[in-house]
């Protein structure tokens, strides 16, 4: 059986959004609980990165871990803020704490991720080729690197990419062999950002939002 931990990110300010997406309420719980309730039927242990644990630590259910990302330490950091935070150093840092051979990591903004979909991807994990770093879905645009499976051991090409500078996943990513999921449906990664994606979620699937 593969080892398999989950790092669940949280860090986006939701300007588009123009409320906290992790804490919107779909059918009746915060979407960010959803999402560790998802993961936790895949992994364990399960992990929330955030630079704001307080603000979530209501809603995150009993089993999952908080871990506190800080603002990366670069001389520039100061000088260039939107470098210091972001998804890849949020990865990075949840990363050191892992000690599984493979983590699963997600984007807290997944309404419409399935516990299924990603039970049926963990079995693939095995085959996957000893060079790949990781097991993501990919389209015609490049990889979805928020919803897949990376082994623990790219950390240390991860920790050189994020201190040249690099915040690109996708740029990071053809760098280094990666296995694609093949066959998966776009509706199941698609993403919270506005309103009208919101909104879209709501008809679509037929969600109460209170």
């Amino acid at each position: 059986m593969t080892s398999l931990a989950a790092l669940i990110l949280v860090g986006g300010n939701s300007t588009r959004m123009g409320t906290d997406k992790a804490l919107l309420v779909l059918e009746g719980q915060p979407l960010l609980q959803k999402i560790c309730q998802i993961a936790q039927g895949v992994a364990d242990p399960v992990y929330v990165v955030t630079p704001w644990r307080d603000r979530y630590r209501a809603v995150v259910p009993a089993g999952c871990l908080l871990i506190q990302e800080t603002a990366f330490d670069r001389q520039d950091a100061a000088d260039f803020p939107e470098i210091a935070h972001g998804p890849m150093v949020g990865f990075m840092q949840g990363l050191r704490q892992v000690q599984t051979e493979w983590v699963l990591l997600l984007a807290c903004d997944l309404p419409n991720l399935q516990v299924e979909v990603l039970q049926q991807w963990a079995t693939g994990l095995p085959h996957v080729p000893p060079a790949a770093i990781a097991l993501l879905p990919r389209h015609d645009e490049g990889w979805e690197p928020l919803c897949g499976y990376y082994r623990r051991s790219c950390l240390t090409g991860l920790e050189s990419f994020v201190a040249a500078g690099g915040r690109s996943f996708q740029r990071w990513l053809s760098y280094h062999p990666v296995a694609a999921i093949e066959g998966w449906n776009r509706h199941l990664l698609f993403n919270c950002n506005t309103p009208a994606d919101l909104r879209q979620t709501i008809e679509n699937d037929q969600f109460n939002l209170t």
